[in-house]
């Protein structure tokens, strides 16, 4: 059962009980009424329910004989066992549907609760995709490299990507962060970037150590936004099931089940990027990610990506993908304005 099913069972007896009275006792087992208290820990409430509640009123519909309380992230349900029984089974469809998905809405409800109906959606022409993310929007590969990333994730623990800006490499490592995290594949997912700026001194920093390392993590989260319910993603934050872990704080750790996504590592030192990949632990996966041709370091020539792609290549579960200007899928004139740079 998965982890936000986690419910509590309270049976309440019918009055005037008699424990000696065989025909009491049969009654009580068949007809004794039973509280189930659903935990709705990681699920968004609001796409669960619906605007106005109007998602659970559907729910209620098809379960007359049961009292439904919605109560924050709690749904106390009370009746009869047997009924009980098939309320909790619908309910872990309609959770798995919305885990899945993302998204939920009327004619799925009903599809979910009607015997013999759709229960899970239809699974035709999703080979291709990743994950659902917020509203269902399918997140696919789009492009040759980016494919070809997702088919070496599979069979390789390390993944090197680099390309130009815009070639969606970081989004995809994302993607596949958060497809092995709701795939139970790990427990959690660890983002890092090493704090270099892009040519301009921003001076002091307030805040504790995340807010001093969120204008370098934004990419990611921008990315993560787009999987996942902003109020799923502060859960994820406060239990540390995603976590922010600066490249220069790695040394030591042992990163065991866990994807770790190391971005803009163009401007990691050959040093750092060695001890960033000597981190990895028992069931985990890295991805790094960057651009070499956008190094920020005093001395592009020690960048440890660069250093990393000579020495790397040929090391069985690694895999490196070179992304190209046929992969940038931002405005159109990216790609020009990047061909311009790469031929001045």
């Amino acid at each position: 059962m998965r982890d936000w099913l986690k419910n509590a069972t309270v049976k309440i007896r019918p009055q005037n009980y008699d424990r000696k009275n065989t025909t009491a006792k049969l009654r009580h087992y068949l007809y004794c009424m039973i509280e189930k208290i659903i935990y709705l820990k990681g699920i968004d409430l609001l796409v669960l329910y619906g605007a106005n509640n109007q998602h659970l009123e559907i729910i209620k519909r098809f379960f007359p004989k049961i009292k439904l309380i919605a109560r924050g992230d709690q749904l106390k349900a009370v009746g009869e066992a047997s009924e009980i029984t098939r309320f909790e089974d619908k309910m872990e469809k309609l959770f798995g549907y919305v885990d899945k998905y993302n998204k939920l809405s009327p004619m799925e409800i009903e599809g979910i609760m009607v015997e013999n109906g759709i229960s899970n959606g239809t699974d035709s022409g999703e080979e291709d995709i990743l994950l659902f993310g917020n509203n269902g929007k399918p997140i696919r590969s789009r492009t040759a490299h980016q494919v070809e990333m997702v088919e070496k994730s599979r069979t390789n623990d390390l993944l090197i990507a680099t390309g130009p800006a815009g070639s969606g490499k970081t989004y995809m490592a994302v993607a596949l962060a958060v497809r092995a995290l709701r795939n139970r594949e790990v427990k959690k997912i660890i983002l890092s970037r090493p704090a270099v700026e892009s040519g301009e001194n921003l001076g002091f920093l307030p805040g504790d150590l995340r807010e001093k390392l969120d204008p370098y993590l934004q990419p990611l989260y921008d990315a993560l936004l787009d999987m996942m319910p902003a109020r799923k993603l502060k859960e994820y934050m406060e239990d540390n099931v995603i976590q922010i872990a600066p490249l220069a704080f790695m040394r030591g750790r042992t990163l065991d089940n866990a994807f770790v996504i190391l971005d803009e590592a163009q401007n990691a030192s050959i040093n750092q990027l060695k001890m960033f990949l000597t981190r990895m632990g028992e069931f985990a996966k890295f991805a790094v990610t960057g651009d070499i041709t956008q190094v920020d370091l005093p001395d592009p020539r020690k960048s440890g990506l660069i250093h990393a792609k000579q020495i790397l290549a040929d090391i069985p579960g690694i895999a490196i993908i070179e992304f190209t200007h046929q992969d940038i899928i931002r405005h159109r004139l990216v790609e020009q304005i990047v061909r311009a740079y790469d031929n001045c």
